[in-house]
């Protein structure tokens, strides 16, 4: 019965923790390829954070 009352993480709250993990990844890599390659994964989390927000907002809005 406990596990029901677990609540599981908010797709932003896991969009935010890879962010972290990843800005930390970032911190530890010198220039180059895998480098590039975490920004382009950060740009993509930012994006779907952006696109959840306005998709949980009452009312939609078409995107500015």
């Amino acid at each position: 019965m406990a596990r029901l009352l677990d609540k599981s993480p908010t797709l932003f709250e896991r969009l935010l923790e890879e962010k972290k993990r990843l800005e930390t990844q970032l911190g530890l890599v010198g220039p180059g390829g895998a480098r590039n390659k975490l920004l382009d994964k950060l740009r993509q989390l930012d994006t779907a954070a952006h696109i959840n927000e306005w998709l949980s907002t009452p009312g939609l809005r078409a995107p500015t």
